[in-house]
């Protein structure tokens, strides 16, 4: 499923396991969302066969859903195996976190139990780590909350890489089955909270049942429920959460009663909450609790009547994802930074100088119209695409007339002509190969650390300093002139060279810096290696210096 020592691509698997964890929740019915589950593992995390088995009332589990193999699927779908038999499963083999695997040479004892399984062919591995065509693995999926309670069990086989996971493949596995068991529990809720709807529209002359039906399945609701007005003087007002909800934010009922979502949400996140529809409106953002902090929530959105032709209102479903979005942040910061120094990586480094680039030379940029027409938009309100007041929360419109590219210019010639640009800065060190020959591997890389810091420490804030590779390491340093770019190439230089004590002793090394331009009209590669080759040119210039490592 991944190259642990290639970042791009977890990059690229934490991509595909965003975009399969997001189509959990997309799912209209149970049923479909047990399918969505068995599809995303085979679409997004590597396996040709996924099966989903589920609790069913009398505790046994039975396979609801598969994905992989039509043969197969025609074959144990429906079928029920028994719970002491998945108990025993579940306790064999090794424990990978939550995850259970067996091994092939534990497995044959439950060949005859009353599990239904599939049968797959192929060679015996030739390699310790190879996957064997009887291996098991299984992800539970437990529900929310301290009990623990068993919903299924996701069974997975024959890895595409041929290879039995390892710590990235575990940690998505596992990651997805905590996220599909949330998404079942919630497409159960929402199963509940329809039929709740339904009685409210079609059974007047039960209308009080009705409504003491929907009070207990909104007030004991594991997950956050909020109803606002809509219209009127009041629209958006909160007029009723659960127990849930005020427990999240850290607020009374009666507190929470003063406010709107639009008084909660982050200041960053207010955009998100106007794109978000009241009918079938769905976002990821941040509330705030009573203590200052935020939590990361999904929040949906339906439209609600008291009666058949009474007053609507709108009813929100909020969910706890701060621990999804707290492992996506952790998987994203792996696959984008230096795992010895904690800079960011080569793929980051030329992600973040593409987005200052654009094909468009700056020479050939738009008159000072144009100019004035891309930062004020003159576009009339009905083109379609300006901001409006959101239906579903009281939040007035504001303009963006600066969400426009501005062009990366470079200074004209070696002279500092009072144009300010984005500096590249390629930095080689000097001397670093005789410290790794001297002194080994691991006194190298305590000296590429410290080697980080004062880079780190002799830039702005906002600046970006990563490290290419090996002894090699980028600064990009925004709004600066020739004359700035070259006295900072200078201070980073004196800060490399001072002693670097590693393990009681004294080291050196040496820095040489080429000093290049980003400017649109040119590529991320042809920015980097305008700077390497004028670090290069510098280097041969000071050839005749001596310098030293250790």
């Amino acid at each position: 499923m991944e190259t642990e020592s290639e970042p791009y691509v977890r990059l690229a698997t934490l991509r595909q396991l965003h975009q399969v964890v997001a189509d959990l929740n997309t799912a209209r019915s149970l049923a479909d969302t047990l399918q969505t589950v068995a599809d995303g593992i085979v679409a997004g995390l590597g396996y040709e066969l996924a099966c989903v088995n589920l609790v069913r009332p009398d505790g046994d589990l039975v396979v609801a859903a598969f994905a992989g193999s039509a043969a197969a699927e025609a074959l144990i779908t429906g079928r029920v195996g028994s719970r002491p038999s998945w108990e025993r499963r579940l306790s064999m083999g090794e424990a990978w976190g939550e995850l259970r695997f067996i091994p092939h040479t534990e497995g044959w004892v439950l060949i005859e139990d009353d599990v239904p399984q599939w049968h797959t062919e192929g060679p015996d591995p030739r390699f310790e780590d190879e996957w064997h065509p009887q291996d098991r693995l299984y992800a539970p999926m437990y529900a929310s909350g301290g009990g623990r309670e068993l919903l299924g069990v996701i069974s997975v086989d024959r890895p595409r890489n041929g290879r039995r996971p390892g710590p990235w493949g575990q940690e998505a596995l596992q990651m997805y089955a905590s996220q599909a068991a949330i998404a079942i529990s919630n497409a159960r809720l929402r199963a509940n909270m329809q039929r709740a709807l339904v009685r409210l529209e079609r059974e007047q002359q039960a209308l009080r049942a009705s409504e003491e039906s929907f009070r207990q399945a909104f007030e004991y609701a594991p997950s956050g429920m909020a109803i606002a007005e809509m219209g009127g003087d009041q629209h958006g007002r909160l007029l009723r959460t659960n127990d849930a909800l005020c427990r999240l934010l850290g607020r009374p009922a009666s507190a929470m009663r003063r406010y709107s979502f639009a008084d909660l949400v982050h200041p960053e996140d207010v955009g998100t909450l106007l794109r978000t529809s009241a009918e079938g409106g769905r976002a990821e953002l941040r509330l705030g609790r009573r203590d200052g902090t935020y939590v990361w929530v999904s929040l949906r959105n339906s439209v609600v009547a008291d009666t058949a032709d009474g007053p609507r209102f709108l009813l929100t479903h909020v969910e706890d994802i701060e621990e999804r979005k707290r492992h996506e942040l952790q998987l994203a910061h792996r696959a984008s930074h230096d795992s010895l120094t904690g800079l960011p990586n080569s793929a980051e480094l030329r992600a973040r100088l593409s987005s200052r680039l654009c094909e468009r030379p700056y020479a050939e940029r738009e008159t000072a119209i144009e100019a004035l027409d891309a930062a004020y938009d003159t576009r009339e309100a009905g083109d379609g695409e300006h901001l409006f007041r959101s239906e579903g929360f009281d939040i007035e419109s504001v303009g963006g007339p600066y969400n426009h590219h501005v062009h990366s210019v470079a200074p004209d010639g070696e002279t500092d002509d009072g144009t300010k640009g984005l500096a590249v800065l390629f930095c080689d060190l000097d001397g670093f190969k005789s410290i790794n020959d001297r002194f080994g591997h691991q006194t190298g890389d305590a000296v590429l650390v410290e080697v980080a810091r004062r880079l780190t420490t002799g830039v702005r804030d906002g600046d970006t300093v990563a490290r290419l590779g090996g002894d090699e390491f980028v600064v990009l340093a925004d709004g600066l002139g020739a004359a700035d770019a070259a006295d900072l190439a200078v201070r980073l230089r004196n800060a490399i060279i001072l002693p670097i004590r590693v393990g009681g002793r004294g080291v050196r090394v040496g820095a040489s810096f080429g000093i290049g331009w980003a400017s649109c009209g040119m590529s991320v590669e042809e920015v980097l290696r305008s700077a390497d080759q004028r670090m290069y040119i510098e280097k041969r210039s000071r050839a005749k210096v001596h310098r030293r490592a250790g």
